[in-house]
């Protein structure tokens, strides 16, 4: 549904990307994480037609974004990380704009509106300005704004940045409906539980490049089960452990501050890249 081939993006003398190649079968809930500066954006701007790359291919659902880009274009919706509903106009303007932008015709429009508000839970909110929407309900309106023309892809940078984790969930099971529909789905997060809650596969961009790519599962147990951190010399310092008898033990009769915990997904960015993710 989603192919890149080495693909790459210069900023003057700044390169973005270098050489990212990536595949996202139909139905897939793809994670794409890396740190601010990593080329998240950049690759996601790129496949929506928002820029334009310095070398490399690319084709969503077969359409090469370059060669056939009207008909790229129509093939995914975009959530973007800002919140860019047009704050004067109520929510069935904002959603009504977007369904004319791609020349649906009237009654498909109500239509359509209908059934999204109802989707995303906000029919009561269809006469309200935009401006007076909670944030978590801007989401929600975004996503339902991105599903307007029935695409095939969804794009989702940062979906739930700067919610609070009771609506970051909400936003997380309409996610996951939208995949169950159907839908393939290109995810962005700062929030390294989102991506293990909710991805299929995860990939691990750091410098412009993937340094890492496989299942959330998969990925973790390249590590280990168990993790141990301990301060020294104060410093925080983790060892990873098949099971928790062995990281325990490992513990001795040290007095050092310390903790056991599960692997996560964070682990796994910092043993490849010595970096953390950071919201």
């Amino acid at each position: 549904m989603i192919r890149i081939e080495n693909l790459t993006k210069k900023y003057n003398r700044t390169e973005a990307l270098k050489g990212v190649s990536l595949h996202v079968p139909a139905g897939e809930l793809f994670a794409y994480l890396g740190p601010n500066g990593s080329g998240k954006t950049t690759t996601i701007k790129i496949l929506t037609g928002l820029a334009v790359p310095t070398s490399g291919e690319a084709w969503l659902h077969g359409y090469h974004i370059g060669r056939q880009s009207i008909e790229a274009k129509r093939q995914c919706g975009l959530v973007p990380q800002n919140i860019n509903l047009d704050n004067e106009l109520t929510v069935y303007e904002n959603l009504d704009l977007h369904g004319k932008l791609f020349q649906m015709p009237k009654r498909e429009r109500a239509a359509k509106i209908a059934e999204l508000l109802e989707y995303v839970d906000a029919a009561d909110r269809k006469d309200s300005p935009a401006k007076h929407l909670s944030g978590g309900l801007r989401r929600r309106i975004m996503i339902a704004r991105a599903l307007m023309h029935s695409p095939k892809i969804l794009f989702l940078d940062e979906p739930t940045a700067g919610l609070d984790p009771a609506i970051r969930r909400r936003i997380w099971s309409l996610v996951k409906k939208i995949q169950q529909g159907g839908a393939t789905i290109f995810l962005t997060t700062h929030y390294i539980e989102e991506a293990e809650f909710l991805a299929d596969r995860v990939a691990f961009l750091d410098e412009g490049k993937i340094v890492a790519l496989d299942m959330p599962q998969n990925l973790m147990d390249r590590l280990g089960a168990w993790a141990l951190d301990r301060i020294e010399n104060g410093a925080m310092q983790t060892r990873y452990f098949r099971d928790r008898d062995e990281a325990n033990r490992s513990i001795g009769g040290q007095d050092d501050s310390f903790s056991v915990r599960r692997v996560n997904l964070e682990d796994v960015f910092i043993s490849f890249t010595g970096k953390k993710v950071q919201p």
